[in-house]
């Protein structure tokens, strides 16, 4: 083809194929993206989009295709490739040093020198000009580790600035934010659209799609399915196109009935590794038929909290109480005999043991169950009768019992690991971020799941960042912050901004006092 064919587009993308062992992960995918648009790549958890992404940026290579940036054809052989035809790649996990400056973090691979030194005063200078230019307003000389999650992302946008570059990708880019931070990386963005930067997003997020891009690619199983602008779709059809079917994007629950208090935290003071508290005496009640929500930004004590609840970590002072019972010292296991069910965050690490096979799987904590078990030996044709029954009742697909917990999808995993929780009937559900890198059919059926245990008067303490899912299936709601509640209220009687603010460190009754 001819430059001309191509010269409105910042990327095409032609006939990208990518083969790993058993897995085609890209299948001849085109991609077209104009220049100065804000272009969305939706799809499934393992449609193919970040390995499309990880071409364009020299992280993989194609096995076919080609790729043309500006109208010229360009080999992308690796990551300096890209940087030297103006494209910069901004991570959902972020390549920053903690303990370095703003700066150093920056020209990092880039220092700029003056004879046998460097010289920081000049990128300081540079990088002022393009946090002004851009309305980024990072300080160059803060400590990474000092600065909030937003603003560590706006170095990672100045840091591919500074490297010259005109087309940005930015891989699930409001996973870890405030709404308020979501707001200013939005304007942001806008900035940087108007100053003629093309940008790339690859995001889950059907609604920030609908508020940010121009137009949107829509992946299912490696394909492209189809091409849209944004302003003539809406978010039901980009969930169909990206499942292949019908899917329920709002959750449909009725009033909770709440029961008894089941589970009463008291006082809580837990430490993180580092030996820091990252629970500060915190407090809090879950009753049985109820879903209460705790929000917040990672890292503010959730993971230490729930595992305190759990049995995973030591008390350091502070009382839980379960079913009326002192159960601060007890093990995982007597939770787990007394009713408390528990879906963790990392699904590998503590929900399943991905080399086993998935009816294995499904009887982890209750092995040793006169059911499953005579004593000494594994009643093996029991398990599989048991896991074959599970299978079918949660549409784990494949169906297949006999396959390794690595080698379902994340959503699969996840159906294994809530199967397994529900089928032992628990009192108590603690769940945290039980939809993370998941679908939207596979979210679809996870969240009526936890609407249909709260309605069989199953108490909930459901742990999530994902703002939309917390005022979605809460029935009350506290927000954490540096492992100390700032305020609890009902999704009725607030707003996604006000929960935010108390993300950010404001007590409910300081904000609602100021307003």
């Amino acid at each position: 083809m001819e430059k001309a064919d191509y010269s409105q587009y910042a990327v095409v993308m032609k006939g990208i194929t990518k083969r790993f062992p058993g897995v085609l992960a890209n299948d001849h995918v085109d991609l077209f993206v104009k220049k100065g648009e804000i272009h969305a790549i939706v799809g499934e958890n393992g449609a193919g989009k970040t390995t499309l992404m990880s071409q364009l940026y020299g992280l993989i290579r194609p096995d076919e295709g080609k790729i043309y940036i500006n109208g010229f054809e360009k080999q992308i052989r690796n990551p300096n490739d890209a940087i030297e035809a103006k494209i910069g790649m901004v991570h959902q996990h972020f390549m920053l040093v903690d303990r370095l400056s703003v700066v150093e973090n920056i020209v990092l691979g880039k220092e700029p020198v003056r004879g046998p030194f460097f010289d920081l005063n000049r990128s300081r200078k540079e990088i002022r000009e393009l946090s002004k230019k851009f309305g980024l307003l990072v300080d160059p000389d803060a400590i990474i580790e000092d600065l909030p999650v937003g603003m560590q992302q706006r170095v990672e946008i100045i840091k591919v600035l500074y490297r010259g570059a005109e087309i940005l990708i930015l891989d699930e880019p409001t996973a870890v934010l405030t709404p308020q931070e979501t707001n200013e990386l939005f304007e942001i963005l806008k900035n940087l659209q108007k100053q003629g930067r093309t940008i790339i997003l690859i995001t889950h997020k059907l609604n920030e799609v609908m508020a940010i891009t121009e137009s949107v690619t829509v992946m299912r199983l490696g394909k492209v399915t189809g091409v849209v602008r944004t302003s003539q779709t809406n978010p039901n059809q980009l969930a169909n196109m990206m499942v292949g079917r019908e899917v329920l994007l709002t959750v449909e629950k009725d009033k909770a009935h709440p029961g008894e208090e089941i589970l009463q935290v008291k006082n809580l003071v837990v430490k993180e590794n580092r030996g820091i508290e990252a629970v500060r005496g915190l407090s809090l009640s879950v009753r049985k038929g109820e879903i209460v929500g705790i929000a917040g930004v990672a890292g503010n004590g959730q993971t230490e909290l729930t595992e305190a609840i759990t049995g995973l970590r030591k008390v350091e002072s502070g009382k839980i109480i379960f079913k009326g019972e002192d159960i601060t010292n007890y093990s995982p296991k007597k939770r787990r005999e007394m009713g408390m069910g528990h879906i963790p965050e990392d699904r590998l690490k503590h929900g399943l043991i991905k080399l086993f096979p998935v009816y294995y799987n499904f009887i982890l904590g209750e092995h040793d169950d006169s059911k499953f078990s005579d004593g000494v030996f594994l009643k093996i044709e029991e398990i599989k009768k048991f896991s074959e029954e599970l299978v079918k009742r949660f549409d784990v697909r494949p169906p297949k019992i006999d396959l390794l917990g690595m080698n379902l999808s994340g959503g699969n995993q996840q159906k294994v690991i809530v199967a397994r929780e529900i089928a032992f009937n628990p009192v108590l559900m603690i769940v945290s971020q039980p939809t993370r890198g998941l679908d939207v059919g596979a979210i679809e059926f996870i969240h009526k799941t936890l609407i249909s245990m709260r309605d069989k008067g199953i108490g909930i303490l459901l742990v999530s960042m994902e703002l939309e899912e917390i005022f979605s299936l809460s029935d009350r709601i506290l927000t954490i912050y540096e492992g100390q509640i700032m305020g609890e209220t009902t999704p009725d009687k607030t707003t996604p901004e006000e929960v935010g603010l108390m993300m950010a460190g404001h007590k409910l009754e300081d904000i609602r006092q100021e307003a």
